[in-house]
């Protein structure tokens, strides 16, 4: 697997330096785990669907897998600070996500399923803090915010390319396909880690540290790291929020199509992908240079936003291409959230040496919602109808949004590119 971005001349590379190979590397390791990470996402309530299950016994078991990734993040986070082996922090949960999605493949089973998707929801827990470890460590702060632009685009095409692809060989292979693709993306994955060089990552910068601060002593704290920071707090809630209004939203509009027989359900869930991962990519270039320019209180505001808007349409207009400006909406708060919520912990974490413990616990507050996203949606989709329970999602979005701007003198700081330690 070889594919890039279509727009990846509109990513800008890292200046030239001893560490460009490993850079460009971490980069284009963001493209193979783009289709890893989350499993099956999608896809896999449209193949429940086909298997005969229930809207709420799919969101059941997708609520598992979200719960058990919420209680792995943080320890997984402390790790990240902890450990020396961050490259091997990716390549065992790549490995271990195809594992469980050719188990669930075979056998699809409550029991296996559920494993299935508690096994992806660890991977994925663990994946996240290593990626920001490995871009820290790399580039540290003042390289951190380009970067992870870089990263996100990178990341999307990589969702866009596989996407295209699974909805191509899934119309004519079958949802199965989709497994296969996902093996070839986790090789792919494998062979960017071993192009990491270690000598080029800086273990104290991918905690946060100064050159100053290093070999000072900075024990990785647990959970209390969130409950006493204030703007680490606000920004954990917040995200927890639109979480919960966000996470159920795409699997939801696929499971209601699959449901109508209006589409081929595999092509329709790859379409909806296609067009999210599409905007995605250049809301994160643009997230990176408003964060630089205009700080990254805009880009929170805007990504807020974009999810009641998106949970009104999907509500109101109960067709199909509906899935349009729905998905272009979840772009716009995908692309611009992915890179100010790392972005944002490190400022606030800043000299702490915890930096990739306190993501973990913002992770950890943000997979509660998304946990509970598709019970709650299912819940209401079983018993109600999919216009309402969109409504539902949109409605918790309006929460998050409204406490950000109340909260907004707690995170001036962070957000105007100011270290916060308390």
């Amino acid at each position: 697997m070889s594919h890039i971005p279509a727009d990846a001349s509109l990513i800008p590379e890292a200046p030239a330096s001893p560490k460009a190979g490993s850079i460009s590397a971490l980069a284009r390791l963001n493209f193979f785990l783009a289709d890893v990470r989350d499993g099956l996402g999608p896809f896999l309530g449209i193949y429940l669907v086909g298997l005969g299950w229930q809207a709420d016994a799919i969101g059941t078991v997708m609520t598992l897998g979200g719960l058990a990734g919420m209680l792995a993040t943080t320890p997984l986070g402390m790790l990240a600070d902890a450990t020396r082996a961050k490259r091997a922090m990716v390549a065992v949960p790549a490995v271990l996500v195809v594992a469980a999605s050719i188990v669930l493949l075979l056998n699809p089973t409550l029991v296996t399923v559920a494993v299935s998707q508690v096994a992806t929801g660890i991977a994925g827990a663990a994946i996240g803090p290593a990626i920001a470890g490995l871009t820290l460590g790399l580039v540290g702060q003042a390289g951190l915010t380009r970067q992870l632009g870089r990263n996100e685009a990178w990341n999307h095409g990589g969702n866009f390319a596989a996407a295209g692809l699974a909805g191509l060989f899934g119309y004519f292979y079958g949802i199965t396909a989709v497994f296969v693709l996902m093996s070839l993306m986790a090789v792919g994955s494998l062979l960017m880690l071993v192009r990491i060089r270690p000598r080029d990552i800086d273990h104290d910068a991918a905690r946060g540290l100064d050159a100053a601060e290093a070999g000072e002593g900075h024990p990785v704290p647990g959970f209390t790291t969130l409950l006493r920071n204030g703007p680490l707090l606000v920004l954990a809630v917040t995200l927890g929020l639109f979480h919960l209004g966000n996470a159920a939203m795409l699997p939801l509009l696929s499971q209601a199509v699959a449901t109508s027989g209006a589409f081929d359900p595999a092509a329709y869930a790859a379409g909806t992908v296609l067009v999210a991962q599409a905007t995605m990519i250049p809301m994160a270039l643009l997230a990176a240079r408003l964060a630089e320019t205009r700080g990254y209180g805009l880009v929170m505001v805007l990504a807020l936003v974009a999810l009641p808007v998106r949970g009104l349409i999907a509500g109101f207009w109960p067709d199909p291409l509906a899935m349009l400006p729905v998905q272009v909406l979840d772009g716009v708060g995908a692309g611009l959230l992915g890179v100010a919520t790392p972005g944002l912990v490190a400022r606030i974490l800043k000299g702490t040496g915890h930096v990739n413990a306190g993501l973990g616990a913002v992770m950890t507050v943000q997979g509660i919602g998304a946990a509970l996203s598709p019970a709650f949606a299912g819940l209401v989709a079983a018993r109600f109808g999919y216009a309402p329970a969109f409504l539902c999602l949109g409605g918790v979005a309006v929460a998050g949004l409204a406490l950000w701007l109340a909260c907004r003198p707690v995170v001036r700081a962070a957000c105007e590119g100011r270290a916060v330690s308390g």
